[in-house]
């Protein structure tokens, strides 16, 4: 009896998405949008900002160089560097030290992000991170200081009574 209980189970679930729309995007031409900002955290409230974690964002007017980043990220996979960048005189960063990011051995932990009490650090929704060799994954304090661009070719997520979907 169980068996036939199991077969009309899971004939039910295929019919189910049967009617269903596509959720299919046939990728680099492709793209969808993710909803929100990223990954952030608010050091007021102690809350992280639920967002994806992807590729960091670095404010340069209001990193102070305390490397807390650096030290967060030290005993994880030793993606942060600290280079002092002297041609960079910022009011609130005296010895004019910034993060460096190296992606071929980040793993988009987002304790960086939690660690930076100026809120100065943050991950975008920019999933796309590729690169031929291992140098260009190497991204200085003004290469972070660049927002991501919105790709060509996205889609919308779109949320429905029968499931997510896009237009």
């Amino acid at each position: 009896m169980s068996f036939v209980n199991r077969l009309f189970s899971a004939i039910n679930s295929g019919t189910k998405h049967l009617f269903k729309r596509r959720f299919t995007l046939r990728y680099p031409d492709q793209k969808f949008i993710l909803e929100g900002e990223g990954y952030q955290y608010d050091p007021k409230n102690g809350v992280g900002i639920a967002g994806y974690r992807g590729r960091h964002i670095l404010y340069l007017e209001r990193c102070t160089g305390c490397s807390l980043c650096f030290m967060m990220c030290k005993g994880i996979s030793l993606a942060i560097e600290m280079i002092n960048l002297p041609d960079k005189q910022i009011s609130v960063n005296k010895k004019s030290n910034f993060p460096q990011i190296d992606y071929s051995k980040c793993v988009y932990c987002g304790f960086c992000v939690d660690a930076c009490p100026f809120r100065a650090l943050f991950e975008t929704n920019d999933y796309e991170v590729v690169s031929y060799d291992r140098e260009s994954l190497l991204f200085t304090p003004e290469q972070l200081a660049v927002p991501p661009k919105k790709p060509k070719g996205t889609h919308d997520l779109k949320y429905g009574s029968r499931g997510a979907y896009h237009a």
